[in-house]
């Protein structure tokens, strides 16, 4: 028998209900030798928790020997599925039900392919590893865009390794429902660093900028000043029209190297001016 796959009876009933049920899915299968078509979704039953031996625990009730249990379900007909968490009944169905079938059904109980990213990346932020917590959470976000968990954390680590830009952007799309205290901490971080980005240093670069806006140094100065204020896109925008003009000055393409390199791994922004810095050399 798989391991996720036990037969219920009175000895191990509590045990199953209250304590296997806070870490599991258990799944009640009624059924009867009797019954052909309670024996054949049996199988089908079966097959299917096999793919989820960590988060499922079929436990089967022949209702000839366990007349109890069938009567304090209260099943009327076979075949029956129970759906039972944290020691409650959430869901269940009466008859059968093919493999695509149960994936709908089971669908709300069983974890999504975003979770893991998602969970991945909660424990780098909150080792405060960013740069790590940006790429599993980019990965969680890609896979499901309408999660705004998944979006304010993934906002919150875009801030953290320096975009700016793509923090405000995802931050945007939170609505009122959503906008509880994570969403208000991220709002606060980019708050903090667009008041840093208002430095007269800056400032006065900008200028120098708009005067002479040919000049390729300036240009350098001014996206080293940029980078710093965390608009990283700005700086790269900057940076690549000065290898583009000029490949050799300064230190304008080392500059570029290093900071597509900085960014986070699964930032649009690296791949993107990765593909521009290639086009310029190939």
């Amino acid at each position: 028998m798989q391991p996720n796959i036990i037969e219920l009876n009175l000895e191990n009933f509590r045990p199953v209900m209250l304590e296997e049920s806070t870490t599991k899915i258990v799944v009640v299968y009624f059924w009867a030798q009797w019954d052909e078509p309670s024996v054949a979704q049996l199988d089908v039953t079966k097959q299917f928790v096999s793919k989820y031996p960590d988060n499922i625990l079929l436990a089967t009730v022949n209702c000839d020997e366990q007349a109890e249990i069938v009567q304090q379900f209260g099943v009327r007909g076979l075949p029956t599925t129970m759906i039972v968490k944290d020691g409650q009944p959430v869901d269940g169905f009466s008859g059968p039900q093919d493999d695509a079938q149960l994936q709908a059904t089971f669908a709300n109980y069983l974890p999504k392919p975003e979770d893991e990213f998602f969970v991945q990346g909660q424990a780098f932020i909150s080792a405060g590893d960013y740069s790590q917590a940006f790429g599993v959470l980019k990965q969680a976000f890609d896979i499901a865009p309408e999660r705004m968990d998944i979006v304010i954390a993934l906002a919150d680590a875009s801030v953290e390794t320096g975009n700016l830009d793509l923090s405000k952007s995802l931050i945007e799309k939170v609505g009122l429902v959503d906008q509880q205290a994570e969403y208000h901490a991220v709002v606060s971080k980019i708050e903090l660093a667009e008041k840093a980005s208002e430095s007269p240093e800056l400032l006065e670069l900008q200028a120098k900028h708009e005067s002479n806006p040919d000049d390729l140094q300036i240009k350098i100065d001014l996206a080293i000043a940029l980078q710093q204020a965390h608009k990283q896109e700005q700086a790269l925008s900057l940076l690549f029209e000065v290898v583009k003009k000029d490949m050799a000055f300064g230190e304008g393409k080392k500059l570029f190297l290093d900071m597509i390199n900085a960014l986070a791994d699964g930032d649009p922004l690296k791949s993107a001016y990765r593909r521009k810095l290639y086009s310029l050399l190939y």
